[in-house]
């Protein structure tokens, strides 16, 4: 490989999301020097692919960070919490996929469309957000900053890939359970460490992450807190209901806003969002173009349509917003903050 570049780690470079990273690092053309795969002691001794070299993976230990730039993480929050100080010790700056600082005060939590300034404020580690969260802010940012927004009311139909291979192989047993009329198991969804399981194929489960105290799921609390915090505004009232649907890649979310202004049209929502960064405007009814699972899945970019005004109330509306989870929701964002943190010089 090329010597003029960063030297990249990846860790869970053979899981779903650690995949990807490698891929859209390929794929941007990120300007990696050599890359450092690194996985648990299980996984260790795997090859992966890195423009067209196969790369034998590593087992990720406080001493794999010597001499790495850049670090981006995807293997579970308590590997985060356990490895990615030692990496900054070592020098490197951590992109943490997981949920292990993201509500720390001390770590900022970006995405690079939104909030890119918040990397000069960063300690060694900057957090990447949950995947729902990330395109709902996309999409929304630029309807903020013009017209100022109040609040948010969201639904999420989930894709099952969110919850890993296993439940993706889940799902499709299931499936072929159910079309040959035998007993469906179920073992890992709504969460596998939860008391019950139940079938997710030919289903809908309005259970995404545990239950808190106060009737919410973790992933729903997980979108109220994140957004607040990357949109800077604690008085933004948010809520959130997150549901997994059968769909293997693409997270869909239904979103009510109400904005500051008075007097905005669906027309210029739509105008703002046509010329806004990431995101493709999917919008005619009488065409019946509009964003979906289906056709978001492989793309970089956040989808939105069904604009419309609410009803009953005239400075809200509501969208439809859909994206690639693993790409735009996990890989590519962490990706493109490290094209920020090299863009903005703060990449050794």
């Amino acid at each position: 490989m090329s010597q003029q570049g960063y030297r990249v780690a990846v860790v869970g470079a053979t899981g779903a999301v650690g995949q990807q990273m490698l891929k859209t690092l390929e794929r941007l053309e990120f300007p990696v020097a050599s890359i450092l795969p690194l996985s648990s002691k299980r996984s260790a001794g795997k090859k992966v692919l890195f423009k067209g070299e196969e790369v034998t993976v590593e087992e990720a230990t406080p001493e794999s960070f010597e001499g790495v730039q850049l670090a981006l993480f995807s293997a579970g929050g308590s590997v985060s919490k356990a490895l990615a100080p030692e990496a900054v010790k070592r020098g490197a700056i951590v992109v943490d996929n997981t949920s292990a600082f993201r509500m720390d005060p001390n770590v900022p939590l970006v995405v690079p469309e939104v909030n890119e300034a918040d990397l000069k404020e960063h300690n060694g580690i900057i957090a990447n957000p949950n995947c729902s969260t990330i395109q709902m802010v996309v999409a929304l940012e630029p309807i903020r900053k013009a017209f100022g927004l109040n609040r948010i009311i969201v639904s999420t139909y989930q894709a099952v890939s969110g919850a890993g291979a296993e439940a993706i192989d889940e799902m499709y047993e299931q499936t072929q359970q159910v079309l040959n009329k035998q007993e469906v198991k179920a073992e890992i969804l709504p969460v596998g460490g939860d008391k019950k399981h139940y079938q997710i194929a030919f289903n809908a489960i309005p259970q995404i992450d545990k239950f808190e105290e106060n009737g919410y799921t973790f992933e729903e609390m997980k979108m109220i807190n994140e957004t607040k915090k990357i949109m800077h505004d604690d008085s933004m009232q948010v809520a959130a209901t997150c549901v997994r649907l059968p769909v293997e890649t693409g997270h869909s979310e239904s979103v009510y806003i109400e904005v500051e202004k008075t007097g905005i049209s669906v027309s210029q929502i739509k105008e703002l969002l046509h010329s806004a960064q990431g995101i493709t405007l999917q919008d005619n009814p009488s065409e019946q173009l509009y964003p979906m699972a289906t056709t978001a899945a492989g793309q970089d970019d956040v989808f939105v349509g069904r604009i419309r005004n609410d009803l009953d109330k005239d400075n809200a509306f509501h969208l439809w917003i859909v994206a690639d989870n693993l790409l735009k929701g996990a890989a590519l964002n962490s990706v493109q903050i490290a094209f920020s943190l090299a863009k903005l010089g703060l990449l050794k």
